[in-house]
């Protein structure tokens, strides 16, 4: 099932995607229990928004091998636990949208990734449970101002400006996340091409990690690592990330 969060009409609503060109409007909560209504729209009279409105955007650094050692030129050894850093909300946007290059950066890079949305309030989860919380999988785009990040030797300043969390184009629930391709173009050139089966700690590891650092919400978003690859965009660039099974997400920089 793909569920949708759209704006019509200057309303926001929740969907279904029933094939390629339909949207049926649901009522209710997506996280607890929702009712298909009669409303029907073409994909195309709806503007998507980013499927979920997570109150923090948990993400994890170095979890691809061949992405640290395209950073460290192999001398670094893999991390024994996930290395963690968070987004503010604010910096989330949708499918279409632009991302805002920043003045005080002169480096703005992509980063695809594979995120995971929480379904259900948890604590301490245990590996074998993780799929209990999970709602879905959508695509995600680490924007990450690059020279901010090496300048200021932590991450928050360069991870968190408006609009450095594309997500969408909708969360997928009926995929399991271990071996899904991963890719991503910039202006219509191949830059990342890896699969989720590459991660250091895959998804369960990662999720139950997380969970008993931090209570996770309903809508909370995991960005699971970025493969190698990353590079800089400029204003005018158009960037895509497309997971398998999961659809396409393009962004304009402006």
């Amino acid at each position: 099932m793909k569920l949708l969060r759209f704006s019509l009409n200057g309303s926001i609503k929740y969907g279904v995607l029933e094939d390629q060109e339909q949207v049926r409007e649901i009522s209710g909560s997506i996280y607890e229990h929702f009712e298909y209504t009669s409303n029907i729209y073409s994909l195309r009279s709806i503007k998507l928004l980013a499927p979920c409105e997570p109150s923090k955007v948990i993400c994890v650094g170095l979890n691809y091998k061949a992405h640290i050692d395209e950073f460290k030129r192999g001398s670094a050894s893999l991390p024994e636990e996930p290395v963690l850093f968070l987004k503010p909300p604010t910096a989330v946007t949708g499918p279409g949208e632009g991302i805002i290059y920043p003045q005080m950066s002169s480096q703005v890079d992509y980063e695809a990734e594979l995120a995971v949305v929480i379904g259900k309030k948890a604590k301490d989860v245990r590996p074998a449970d993780v799929g209990s919380i999970i709602l879905g999988y959508t695509c995600g785009n680490d924007v990450t101002a690059r020279d901010l990040q090496r300048k200021d030797g932590q991450w928050t300043r360069a991870k968190s400006f408006d609009t450095f969390v594309p997500l969408g184009p909708w969360i997928e629930t009926d995929i399991e996340a271990g071996n899904l391709r991963i890719r991503l173009y910039l202006n219509e050139e191949l830059k990342q091409d890896s699969n989720t089966g590459n991660m250091i700690f895959p998804v369960p590891t990662l999720v139950s990690f997380i969970s008993r650092v931090m209570t996770l919400l309903p809508g909370d978003v995991i960005l699971t690592g970025t493969p190698k690859g990353v590079g800089p965009m400029q204003v005018g660039d158009t960037v895509e990330v497309l997971v398998e099974g999961v659809g396409s997400l393009v962004n304009k920089v402006v």
